[in-house]
């Protein structure tokens, strides 16, 4: 009776469909589909959510990265390339809009921009500094846009640490028609510089600053102008990037410290969609 019944039930078995007798690596594999297909809309979401960024990424990194082999030069080498062969010599606006054109459709490189670019116009417009500091000449594209906002005698001092960067710089800033009595370029680290204002370069105040270096220099640096006596009352300190890459520190100083009235000119990453970034303007009161 229990030979039967065992035979039985082997035949039953062999006679069930394959979907019945799967093997435990055929469920495994089910099992892994399933968990998949579980966690395929938080993977969409993100994606989604996250598309400017890695748009950016792209452009940035992998693009330059692909460029860099294939040149043999610099994204900052190719940047001039293109301007020097697509831009009118001695026109700012010329100079300025291929640059844009470049960044856009090109390569990007993290200049103001021509949005971000208008605001810190109308700024030097308002207030028609006579001193001009600049942290972070890079290619020269914000050292054109603010000497040619600059009323006649006013004198810009930019300061660029990366001597092959300062190279390129020289030659945007030369190609758009600006001199030395016009624009000083100042190859050093920004924490170098600024002790020696005064007595090297006969500073006694600035009237405004332009901040587009390493943003973990913000802080020190502003607090570095702050002791050398060269903001006085109504001096104007504008910052980029402060909300994207960021400079928490940076604000927080300015927030701590009382020495300004100062707000945030929200705005979109210079050439991306998507990012959210913004321009911290202070306007230095001195202590009350």
């Amino acid at each position: 009776m229990t030979t039967t019944t065992h035979h039985y039930h082997s035949g039953f078995l062999l006679s069930l469909p394959n979907i019945y007798r799967q093997s435990p690596i055929s469920c495994s594999t089910m099992v892994s589909g399933a968990i998949a297909l579980a966690f395929l809309p938080l993977v969409l979401t993100f994606i989604i959510r996250y598309r400017y960024y890695f748009v950016l990424f792209y452009r940035a990194v992998l693009v330059r990265m692909w460029y860099d082999c294939k040149t043999g030069l610099s994204r900052e080498e190719r940047a001039f390339q293109y301007v020097l062969t697509h831009a009118i010599p001695g026109d700012p606006e010329s100079i300025l809009e291929t640059f844009d054109l470049w960044c856009s459709k090109v390569e990007f490189i993290s200049n103001i921009g021509p949005k971000k670019g208008k605001i810190m116009d109308r700024m030097l417009s308002d207030h028609c500094p006579l001193t001009v500091l600049e942290l972070g000449s890079h290619c020269g594209y914000s050292t054109v846009r603010i000497a040619r906002a600059l009323p006649l005698g006013a004198r810009l001092y930019s300061v660029e640490m990366d001597a092959r960067n300062a190279a390129i710089a020289e030659k945007i800033i030369r190609l758009a028609g600006f001199d030395d009595d016009t624009v000083e370029l100042i190859v050093s680290p920004s924490d170098e510089v600024i002790p020696k204002l005064r007595a090297d370069y006969g500073l006694e105040r600035l009237d405004f600053v332009f901040m587009d270096h390493w943003k973990k220099c913000y802080r020190p640096d502003l607090q570095a102008l702050e002791g050398s006596g060269l903001l006085g009352k109504g001096s104007v300190v504008l910052a980029d990037n402060v909300l994207f890459p960021g400079a928490p520190n940076f604000l927080r100083h300015v927030r701590k410290s009382g020495l300004y009235e100062w707000k945030i000119h929200r705005a979109t990453l210079e050439y991306s969609k998507g990012i959210r970034d913004g321009m911290a303007e202070l306007v230095y009161q001195g202590i009350k």
